[in-house]
């Protein structure tokens, strides 16, 4: 489960984050590829845009289900 104590600093505010579980595994990035990202310097993926329609709001949702770490938590 996600801990938004330890979600990366470059997570876009809002709803969903990644933390420092991350594997950098592209699960999210496949499934949202227009909110998820990835650090190239370190590795790791992190929200780069909260989702602005309902389509990005399902394959955001879909991305949390599809990681296999649980590392993409979401605030509310």
């Amino acid at each position: 489960m996600a801990d938004k104590s330890k979600k990366w600093a470059n997570n876009q505010a809002g709803k969903y984050y990644v933390d420092d579980q991350c594997i950098d595994c592209d699960a999210c990035r496949t499934e949202a590829p227009a909110n998820f990202t990835r650090d190239d310097e370190h590795g790791y993926s992190f929200v780069t845009k909260q989702p602005s329609t309902p389509e990005e709001e399902a394959q955001c949702k879909a991305a949390q289900e599809a990681c296999p770490v649980e590392a993409i938590g979401t605030d509310g």
